[in-house]
């Protein structure tokens, strides 16, 4: 068996902060790579115990490091514990917030959480059982490792199940809205018009490409994956307007970021007057020219040509309760009600992006496409460098 250390100082401070164990890998079975458990809290005996049952997991003493852990374990690695045990020594409403935490998250909902009533006096067991979110509660240092293994898999299933339902109904609400006399008609409407639009724009493609190239030196296209319809991931296209490697100065430059006060919810990164963006990249977001190369998205069908704006995976990690999901069940667009109501405006807030894209998911239709497209050319020549 293996210990990992990922921060060299737990050993000095006696405590740890963060460490993984690792043995076998366990067979998965969901879509989704099986991490082991996850514990919360710092009882050692609690841990080699779970080692024992599960073969492999990872340890935290604090609540928010394994909120950040688990969504970049799930972004990076596609990997989601297979349960999580926590303690019941942190704050009850700090537990509460971590449990709707899990079960407001499209993903992170599959996961089972056990906390541990260890040193809790009846009252106050009757209390979690009633304030609450965990799916069990129970004493770990008494539980049967046999009977604590069946009850976590019991559980899993159970977790499985309501979230397959849940996924199901919005699949559903997605098939109904596209296959529809709308849906077909907006299809063939958008394969129509961004032929065409490809055909007679190509020799703007080509200028545009010409000066990318003349003013720097990387790649003429920005390719990132992002979330369309129903969470669906797909390789956008737009050309490239920052320097390269404009992504790995996100951290530097957050403290400009429009939505920094929203952290704790939906999270959106937007800056105004973007020192990262080169001159022929201002020219052509001014103009809205660096989305043309969208126009082969809504060719492939990956996106509409009006729809709500496909999100990188890290904004739509957070946008994953029931009610913020809304917007997922329309397509993503090039246009849409927030590029015609609130583009380059510095005070939007994501309150307003989020009730502007769940307002279009709820009445969409082909006519409406039309006036939101009709209304789009007084919106592509923005006053702000957003």
């Amino acid at each position: 068996m293996e210990f990992n250390f990922l921060l060299s100082s737990a050993q000095r401070s006696k405590t740890f902060a963060r460490y993984s164990i690792a043995n076998h890998p366990a067979q998965d079975k969901t879509s989704y790579k099986h991490a082991g458990f996850y514990y919360i809290g710092k009882n050692s005996a609690n841990i080699e115990k779970l080692v024992r049952v599960f073969k492999k997991g990872y340890a935290s003493d604090s609540i928010e490091n394994v909120k950040i852990e688990l969504e970049r374990s799930l972004l990076d690695k596609g990997a989601i514990p297979e349960i999580i045990f926590c303690e019941t020594q942190f704050e009850l409403a700090s537990i509460k917030r971590f449990c709707l935490f899990l079960n407001n998250h499209s993903v992170l909902s599959f996961i089972p959480i056990m906390l541990d009533t260890a040193g809790l006096t009846e009252k106050e067991v009757n209390s979690y059982k009633k304030n609450i979110l965990a799916d069990e509660l129970v004493l770990l240092d008494k539980a049967d490792e046999d009977s604590l293994y069946g009850k976590s898999v019991f559980l899993r299933k159970v977790k499985l199940r309501g979230a397959e339902e849940k996924n199901n109904r919005m699949d559903e609400k997605i098939k109904v809205k596209y296959f529809d006399n709308q849906g077909i008609t907006k299809r063939i409407f958008d394969i129509f018009i961004s032929a065409i639009a490809l055909i007679l724009l190509s020799p703007v493609f080509l200028l545009i490409i010409l000066a990318i190239r003349l003013e720097s030196k990387g790649p003429v296209f920005y390719i990132s994956k992002r979330a369309g319809r129903g969470y669906r991931i797909f390789n956008f296209y737009k050309f490239r307007t920052m320097q390269v490697g404009a992504d790995k100065f996100i951290d530097e430059y957050y403290h400009l970021n429009q939505y920094r006060d929203a952290a704790k919810g939906p999270m959106f990164f937007k800056i105004n007057n973007d020192p990262r963006i080169t001159k022929v990249g201002t020219f052509l977001r001014n103009t809205s020219l660096d989305e043309l190369p969208q126009l082969i998205n809504v060719f492939l069908g990956d996106m509409s040509l009006v729809g709500n704006r496909p999100l990188p995976l890290y904004e739509a990690a957070t946008l994953t309760t029931d009610t913020c999901a809304q917007r997922f069940l329309a397509p993503a667009g090039i246009t849409g009600l927030w590029q015609i109501k609130k583009r380059g405006k510095e005070n939007m807030s994501a309150e307003e992006r989020i009730n502007l894209d769940i307002d279009y998911a709820n009445k969409y239709n082909f006519m409406y496409d039309l006036w939101i497209m009709a209304n789009t050319p007084s919106a592509l020549l923005q006053k702000g460098n957003v």
